[in-house]
């Protein structure tokens, strides 16, 4: 049996509005799902532990059909695989009222996920709720505006610091600045990211237990979330111009 919201929480972390077609991999009740986004401007991996069912390997090629059927379920699940000739045919999602089938897809039919070089970060920044919850504000105060440019310099105290800058792309005249102080150890950094794709996946993480954000010289941005069950892993390339 697995809880509603945790099987919800996996979902909203790999979905992100875009990732459909995804992998479920369960390995000793070890969940792995590898995902991409269509314009593979982000590619992560979501772990989920404790996971109530066989090994095997379930092509979801319409996450958001998946995810529909779901919520209209209440409490502790039960997710069983029916076989036809061997092979999975359907993830069956039961709770004291419902029955629940979801037919899984051929495999070929779910993009391949690319693989990432792992760069040296020269700023590392710890996560915290309120953090989360500021730079989803920030984001949210300038509506259409995708632009964000990370910065670093020094604040007030003279502390090494990242700043994230939301910013309006014409004239320039709305901007809103948030501050982290970390590990940083490159001076006048300015890379500019897709403010939407950021937000999407922090929000997606707002239940973290513990978060870290990372930031590699030529603009790969790393972010590493974890709760009691769940584990997410992104990264995020830079865009190619800023407006700033």
């Amino acid at each position: 049996m697995i809880n509603k919201s945790i099987l919800q929480s996996v979902i909203s972390k790999y979905y992100l509005n875009v990732c459909e077609s995804v992998t479920w991999k369960t390995n000793n009740n070890n969940l792995i799902i590898d995902f991409m986004s269509p314009t593979a401007d982000i590619i992560g991996k979501v772990t989920c532990k404790d996971f109530p069912l066989e090994d095997s390997e379930l092509a979801i090629y319409n996450t958001k059909k998946l995810s529909s059927l779901i919520s209209i379920c209440n409490g502790d699940l039960l997710l069983e695989l029916e076989k036809q000739h061997k092979l999975i045919s359907k993830l069956k999602i039961s709770d004291l009222n419902f029955n629940l089938t979801y037919a899984v897809s051929d495999p070929l039919l779910v993009p391949k996920v690319g693989s990432v070089n792992i760069p040296e970060f020269t700023v590392n920044l710890n996560l915290t709720k309120e953090d989360i919850d500021n730079l989803i504000k920030a984001k949210s105060a300038l509506q259409g505006i995708d632009n964000m440019l990370i910065t670093t310099t020094t604040n007030l105290d003279g502390e090494n610091v990242c700043e994230f800058v939301f910013g309006d792309e014409h004239g320039h005249n709305n901007k809103i600045t948030y501050q982290i102080s970390g590990d940083i150890t490159e001076e006048d950094m300015k890379i500019p990211y897709n403010s939407d794709t950021f937000k999407t996946v922090i929000h997606a993480n707002k239940d973290m237990e513990e978060g870290t954000l990372k930031i590699s010289s030529m603009g790969l941005m790393e972010f590493k979330f974890k709760t009691d069950e769940v584990t997410s892993e992104y990264y995020m390339v830079r865009k190619a111009e800023t407006d700033f």
